[in-house]
């Protein structure tokens, strides 16, 4: 495996901008298990922003539908099951039951227009279809 792979997951005209996407992912994780991984995906103009999609209050999901993750303002991440809003640049929790706490930052990067995960290893379906 490569120390740094790199992952496209979307395209980035595929999130407009000021909102957020959700993905759920399969990683692998150091003994060669495969995990469940949901990320958020936030874009902001030019910039994207990556995040576990889990509240660190209670370890739920912060949708409470599809894709819907930011407050009615539209400014801030908002974890559906309690309310607790989350900044978009840090993902530090500004407000609720978690105040004080973090989202945990995904590393992302944006290669030929796609957004890609960066740093972790993917369960790939390709390598799945050979087997």
């Amino acid at each position: 495996m490569k120390p740094n792979p790199i992952y496209a997951i979307c395209n980035f005209k595929d999130i407009p901008s000021r909102q957020a996407m959700g993905f759920h992912l399969m990683i692998v994780d150091d003994d060669g298990n495969h995990q469940p991984w949901s990320i958020i995906v936030v874009r902001w103009g030019k910039k994207v922003l990556g995040y576990a999609n889990k509240c660190p209050h209670s370890g739920v999901n912060l949708d409470w539908e599809r894709n819907e993750f930011l407050d009615p303002y539209g400014i801030r991440l908002m974890c559906g099951k309690h309310g607790s809003t989350f900044e978009l640049g840090t993902g530090r929790c500004v407000e609720g039951p978690c105040l004080g706490g973090a989202l945990t930052p995904i590393a992302l990067a944006v290669l030929d227009d796609d957004i890609c995960v960066v740093g972790v290893h993917l369960v790939e379906d390709d390598a799945s279809a050979n087997n």
